[in-house]
């Protein structure tokens, strides 16, 4: 008999040979997964299909072409006037690109706690010899820009240099008011530079940040901008180019002032990510062909969508946002709090293998106490209404008591899509 084909020797129990029962495979799923992440986000075939395409020298007429149109639009989606640094990095990269262009060790920053990110960001200061001060906060409120004031005029020695505000903090949901920070910074006298996470609300909000007084801010290509994973971006105004200048922290790879010299290949600090450029190229393409203002409605339109549906859900007493203050929940995604009893990775489990619909978890206080709906970059309706009926699902698998919000969510898009009012029978 050959081998593989004999018949298997019963164990005890009458289970195979190891006494481990047979495993059914499961069928092959058919269609899409919603991808319903705080990021990386959904990928246009468009920015797929850019990328896909042979390598290039990188030191050639074309490609130079294409990658300084790059960072001459990215000026205009950053708001500034002053200069944009492509790393080869994810946002991490750009985190630690400000630090070592702006700190030395001993120097002091404010770093306002909004969530995992905002202490992450702080934490890689601290290895970098940075002192930090904090204001606490329980997770479910945006920076306080009271607190921020406060702060600054204790800090009579004028030894904070930085103050790290995350616009959008992905752990949580909360969106801080950025312009009000920075009108805190100024109420102090304080001469403290404001350096904004925007990793998650470049291209889903605002963020004009020369009007807003912003001196730095961080961007990362996967949220937003639609892409892969793989790029990083710090925006720098003229105030944090001249600091950067007189800081004596030794850098070479993250050097804002070795990037801005005049031989093209040093603006990335050795080979250029060309297929990552070819795909950013795409995204801006597509983002100016929609237009910012209709991206931006695109997304409060969508998001207040989904935040419907949770308004229901949360009727009950079951679920709750994570986020107290309406005006405080983000653009960007979405954070909901689960029952006592009910892991909120159990939730994020059953809704991706039963129903396709991968949404995030919860991080580090979070963890098993939240589930995050991710609505950002490129999505429509369909796909949102998709997403909340596979989590819809999800719950009532589990058994979490809640009524249904996907009707809420229905009755919203239709009251506000584009053209609604008009008599479509008529004529």
């Amino acid at each position: 008999m050959p081998r593989g084909t004999e018949d298997p020797v019963s164990s005890p129990a009458g289970l195979p040979a190891g006494g481990k029962a047979p495993i059914t495979p499961a069928p092959p799923r058919r269609g899409r997964e919603f991808l319903h992440t705080p990021g990386p986000t959904n990928i246009p075939d468009r920015i797929l299909n850019a990328m896909h395409r042979a390598a290039v020298d990188f030191s050639g007429p074309d490609f130079i072409a294409l990658s300084t149109s790059c960072f001459d639009d990215l000026k205009g989606l950053f708001g500034t006037a002053g200069e944009v640094f492509i790393l080869t990095s994810s946002g991490h990269g750009g985190w630690e690109a400000s630090i070592v262009n702006l700190l030395e060790a001993g120097d002091t920053v404010l770093a306002p706690e909004t969530g995992r990110f905002s202490k992450a960001w702080a934490a890689m200061a601290a290895a970098h010899g940075i002192a930090i001060e904090t204001i606490p906060s329980d997770w479910r409120r945006a920076i306080d820009p009271d607190a921020v004031t406060d702060a600054l005029r204790a800090d009579t020695a004028g030894r904070i240099k930085a103050v790290l505000a995350v616009h959008v903090e992905t752990a949580t949901g909360v969106v801080s008011d950025i312009p009000a920070i920075r009108a805190a910074i100024d109420a102090a006298g304080h001469p403290a530079l404001l350096l904004v996470d925007a990793i998650a609300s470049l291209g889903t909000v605002p963020l004009p940040m020369d009007a807003w007084g912003v001196d730095v801010a961080i961007c990362a290509s996967q949220k937003g901008l639609m892409m892969p994973p793989g790029l990083g971006f710090t925006a720098v105004g003229q105030k944090a180019l001249e600091a950067s200048a007189r800081c004596g922290t030794p850098r070479d790879y993250w050097s804002w002032q070795a990037r801005g010299g005049p031989e093209y290949y040093r603006r990335f600090c050795g080979t250029a990510p060309e297929h990552m450029m070819f795909a950013l190229r795409a995204a801006i393409d597509m983002l100016h062909e929609e237009g910012l203002d209709n991206t931006f409605a695109r997304h409060a339109r969508l998001a207040e969508a989904v935040r419907r549906a949770v308004t229901v859900w949360s009727e009950t007493g079951s679920l709750d946002f994570n986020v107290v203050r309406p005006g405080e929940r983000a653009q960007s995604l979405t954070v909901v709090r689960t029952p006592e009893g009910i892991d909120g990775e159990t939730v994020r489990t059953i809704a991706r293998e039963r129903f396709g619909v991968s949404i995030g978890g919860g991080l580090s206080d979070l963890k098993g106490r939240v589930f995050r709906i991710g609505h950002m970059g490129d999505l429509n309706e369909p796909m949102i209404l998709g997403a909340l009926g596979g989590i819809e699902a999800a719950l009532r698998t589990i058994g979490v008591a809640h009524d249904s919000g996907l009707a809420a969510a229905v009755g919203y898009l239709a009251e506000t899509a584009p053209g609604a009012g008009e008599n479509v029978l008529a004529g």
